[in-house]
């Protein structure tokens, strides 16, 4: 199993938590870095940086990205061996541009796009909830964002999208909104958060998965003191005219401050398309980068066919499960904590 990027802050937690399953090939680009990781672990660690153009070869069963691919060398790569490829980093405008480049360069091995939050968890959670319900007409996520735990430094790379209007489905139709629009208050577990729009891929793909009339994603932050800054920020235009390369350390360092750790918690609240409800709030103690490796790992398992279904063929985005009523006991074996009600 090749981890690309195995040894950063998601790329750790998923390279431990996959270690006691399959063999591993960890890379990135400063492999004495994670020597003591592969030591660890047992796996082995190799040189791979995606700006070298010369290209990179291994013998593995499955390839796992954890780092911005921007070129899509690592699916490329993947697809063109005829190895399952899953990737947890992308944005909805790189998920897309992934989807084209699948389409052109059609894959012999399955490709899991698991970008969704957490590495595709609010996907997952939010198909477990619709397949409760027979079928859902839309869904609300509101994710709380600790500003105090562990965190890698493209963790934050949302902060670049704030000034670009996106698109979204609701009520059936589709259109464009703001970043940090529509902002409210959200009790998440036991967080009244503050929170707001954002882009993420889930409010692409859902609507087409699931044939929802609506998909809305708001994220806030531990401190509502934070979400209120931006959204102050907002109002003067600066995710507009601070767009550039010269206000990048600037728009980053806003939010990138990782601390020693803290919790991730959102709420999905799911509405049939008869009036009923469904709401999980997911809560993971170990952390963010905890849950969206436990994301990844259940990509793997779903490419490979190893969570008791047949592996799928062709692109394919997490929500698409064929074993929705299995995902909240794979939570909860991982130690995270999901409440449906």
């Amino acid at each position: 199993m090749l981890v690309v990027g195995g040894y950063g802050t998601v790329g750790g937690d998923l390279t431990r938590l996959a270690a006691p399953s399959w063999p591993l090939l960890l890379t990135g680009r400063t492999p004495e870095k994670g020597q003591a990781l592969a030591d660890e672990v047992g796996a082995e660690v190799r040189r791979w940086d995606l700006s070298d153009p010369e290209p990179f070869a291994a013998k593995v069963r499955a390839v796992i990205s954890t780092v911005n691919d921007p070129d899509d060398r690592v699916m490329l790569a993947a697809v063109r061996g005829g190895v399952p490829y899953v990737d947890i980093t992308r944005w909805t405008a790189r998920l897309q541009r992934a989807t084209a480049v699948a389409a052109v360069n059609p894959p012999k091995a399955p490709v899991l796009l698991s970008s969704s939050w957490m590495g595709g968890v609010s996907a997952l959670v939010t198909a477990a909830l619709a397949a409760e319900l027979g079928g859902a007409s839309g869904v609300q996520i509101a994710i709380r964002y600790d500003l105090k735990d562990r965190a890698g430094t493209d963790s934050v790379e949302f902060m670049d999208r704030l000034g670009l209007d996106y698109e979204v489905t609701e009520n059936g139709q589709r259109r464009m909104i703001m970043p940090l629009s529509d902002a409210g208050f959200v009790q998440i577990g036991e967080h009244r958060t503050k929170v707001a729009r954002i882009d993420t891929p889930e409010q692409f793909t859902l609507p087409l998965v699931l044939g929802l009339d609506t998909a809305i994603t708001r994220i806030g932050f531990s401190a509502n003191s934070s979400t209120s800054t931006l959204l102050a920020l907002k109002k003067t235009g600066f995710f507009r005219w601070g767009r550039g390369d010269a206000f990048e350390k600037t728009r980053r360092g806003m939010l990138y401050s990782p601390g020693e750790g803290g919790s991730a918690l959102l709420r999905i609240d799911v509405c049939g398309r008869g009036g009923e409800r469904r709401t999980a709030v997911v809560k993971d103690a170990a952390g963010q980068a905890h849950l969206t490796a436990l994301g990844g790992l259940l990509g793997l398992r779903r490419v490979l066919g190893a969570d008791g279904a047949k592996a799928p063929t062709g692109v394919v985005f997490p929500e698409m499960t064929p074993v929705p009523q299995d995902v909240v006991s794979a939570l909860e074996k991982a130690g995270v904590e999901v409440t449906v009600s």
